[in-house]
C-alpha cells in the first residue's frame, strides 16, 4: 500500500465480488445502535450529506483513532458493490476542473444536481502521516443517501476495539504487529470512463 509506484488515484478497499467495505465514525448513540441493528437508527439524519471512506487509515486520521468528539464509534459498513459503483457513476468532483466541467457556474450546477460527490485526499500511513497517493472520499446526498441507508447496506460492525488495538501497537512501536491487523485493502477496479471523470 505504501509502494512509491502506487498510482496517484486509485480506490483501495476491502472488497468481495459483491460488496465493498467503507468506514464512518459516529457518536455512540448512533454508532452503537447501528452496529447492533445492522442499519442506521431513526436519529441518523438522512437529509444531510454523509461521507463514506474505503480507507481504514484515512478514517483513523479523520476520527483520531476514535478519540475525536462525535466520532467515538467507528463502523465498518459492508455495502453492495453495484450501489457503490452507481454512486461513483453519478458523482461530481468536489472541486472545479475547467477542462472537465467548463466554467465554474456549470460545475456548481452539476454539483447541486449530483446525488454524490468525490474528493481525493492524501492516503495515510500507520502514523497518520500523508502519503503521495490519494484516498477516495465519497459524499452521498438525496437519492444516494437514501439508497445507501435503505438498500445498499449488507452488514455493519463496530470496529472501534480494532482501531484502539492498532493504535496501541503503533504507540508501542510495534509497527509490524499493527500492520498485520489492518483490513486487507486492495485495488478496486473502476472502468476508464469513471476514472477519467473523477480523477481529473
Amino acid at each position: 500500500m505504501n509502494d512509491r509506484h502506487e498510482p496517484r488515484f486509485r480506490v483501495r478497499a476491502l472488497h468481495t465480488e459483491s460488496t465493498i467495505t467503507v468506514y464512518q465514525a459516529y457518536r455512540p448513540d448512533i454508532g452503537g445502535p447501528a452496529a447492533r441493528l445492522g442499519r442506521f437508527p431513526p436519529s441518523w439524519k438522512r437529509e444531510r450529506m454523509t461521507w463514506i471512506k474505503p480507507s481504514f487509515l484515512w478514517m483513523m486520521y479523520r476520527c483520531g483513532w476514535g478519540t475525536k468528539e462525535g466520532q467515538e464509534t467507528v463502523l465498518a459498513i459492508e455495502i453492495d458493490r453495484e450501489g457503490f459503483l452507481w454512486a461513483l457513476r453519478n458523482a461530481c468532483l468536489s472541486h472545479h476542473v475547467p477542462a472537465l466541467h467548463g466554467d465554474r457556474a456549470s460545475w456548481k450546477r452539476q454539483l447541486r444536481q449530483a446525488p454524490a460527490r468525490v474528493q481525493w485526499d492524501p492516503e495515510r500511513d500507520l502514523h497518520l502521516n500523508p502519503l503521495p497517493h490519494r484516498s477516495l472520499q465519497l459524499g452521498l446526498a438525496g437519492e444516494a443517501a437514501a439508497r445507501y441507508a435503505d438498500e445498499w447496506i449488507v452488514a455493519m460492525e463496530d470496529v472501534t476495539p480494532l482501531a484502539r488495538e492498532i493504535h496501541g501497537l503503533v504507540r508501542a512501536g510495534q509497527q509490524n504487529a499493527a500492520a498485520g491487523l489492518l483490513p486487507g485493502e486492495r485495488p478496486f477496479a473502476l472502468d476508464d470512463e469513471v476514472l477519467r471523470r473523477l480523477c481529473a
